[in-house]
């Protein structure tokens, strides 16, 4: 099978499907090149789809202000990211950006977290402990999973918000500080509210500047990009040489729904790299078509047809070109199973449903 390079030094001008222009029709290797253009990468946020845009340019609207932000995305999605180039772009990059995940930590030991705490205040308070608002004093305080923080806590939590003041668990000396809130949550706050599990009045301190960081599956044309980013990335660290990655599986990662976004990319990528003995990426096919049933948002029937006929279009090529590969090798040691990390039985149950006959793959 012919190959043509695809440079990724025109990446700007990829096609709506979210591919690199074709330089020559003889080759199908996407041809990674160790870093990402800056003007694909905002602060450590790559991408160029018009829905990660729109999150760059109200981040570059709020940084330079001291306005509280509230992040809503889902899980792996790279809030995170966005509250530190929130920090990065404001006057406060040169102080402390303090993280915590509420989620992570249990209840009855967040509030001394959070705001400190004196000796003796507590069974095991052995020493005075400062909290996470005095130790982002004059910088910026993420917290993470915010709609997981206790209704008993919620009245504290709005204070500092409200006053910049707060006393230590075990002390009556009120601790003034100046801290830029940014806060974050996947959980529907409006929808707590109602059930009367997170406060109104802390929901509207929070909800000053909202953002919508949008799930992978809604900025596909992103994902050609993050995943030469991570092949590059994790080939660096293992120091492998991995170079390319074939237009059939570049398809079969931009049709994979990624529930877990871009986090989940980012592990599939690292497997993909360790499995991968040569210059070419190789994905474990059997991971990646093992896709396990949507508890996303329904979408419109033609759009999911669409989807289901790329991908299946993408899992053929992709069978095609390791029994390429492979010189029409289906078991055995190099053959097309091994290379996809699969049984041979079930490579075979996949030809059969593919319509793949040995015509196709043997010259």
């Amino acid at each position: 099978m012919g190959h043509a390079a695809i440079d990724y030094t025109g990446v700007g001008d990829m096609a709506g499907a979210g591919f690199p222009t074709v330089s020559s029709m003889d080759d199908q290797e996407f041809c990674l090149e160790s870093e990402i253009g800056s003007e694909h990468c905002f602060e450590g946020i790559i991408g160029r789809s018009r829905a990660i845009q729109k999150v760059l340019e109200q981040v570059s609207i709020v940084a330079p202000t001291n306005a509280t932000v509230l992040l809503y995305g889902e899980t792996g999605t790279g809030k995170e990211l966005v509250a530190n180039a929130i920090h990065n772009l404001s006057s406060r990059r040169g102080r402390p950006f303090v993280r915590t995940n509420c989620a992570a930590i249990p209840s009855g030991l967040l509030e001394s977290e959070l705001f400190g705490h004196e000796r003796g205040a507590f069974t095991g308070a052995i020493m005075q402990r400062k909290g996470r608002f005095e130790l982002a004093d004059r910088g910026t305080l993420f917290l993470d999973e915010i709609g997981d923080i206790s209704l008993e806590l919620q009245p504290k939590l709005l204070r500092v918000l409200q006053e910049q003041e707060f006393e230590r668990l075990g002390s009556a000396k009120t601790i003034e500080v100046d801290v830029r809130m940014i806060a974050a949550t996947h959980r529907d706050l409006p929808a707590m509210i109602r059930d009367q599990e997170f406060r109104e009045d802390l929901f509207y301190r929070l909800n000053v500047f909202p953002i919508q960081i949008p799930p992978l599956r809604e900025r596909r044309e992103d994902i050609p990009l993050l995943v030469n980013f991570f092949v590059s990335k994790f080939s660096r660290q293992m120091r492998k040489h991995v170079g390319f990655v074939s237009e059939a599986t570049m398809a079969a990662l931009t049709s994979n729904p990624w529930r877990g976004n871009v986090r989940e990319l980012a592990n599939f990528i690292e497997r993909a790299v360790i499995l991968s003995p040569g210059e070419e990426l190789i994905v474990p096919v059997r991971e990646l078509l093992a896709v396990p049933s949507c508890n996303c948002p329904a979408q419109a029937s033609s759009t999911t047809s669409a989807q289901s006929s790329t991908f299946h279009a993408a899992e053929r090529q992709v069978i095609l070109d390791a029994l390429s590969a492979a010189s029409g090798r289906l078991a055995g040691q190099g053959g097309a199973a091994e290379r996809l990390g699969l049984k041979r039985t079930t490579l075979q149950h996949k030809m059969r449903r593919l319509s793949i006959t040995k015509a196709q793959y043997v010259q």
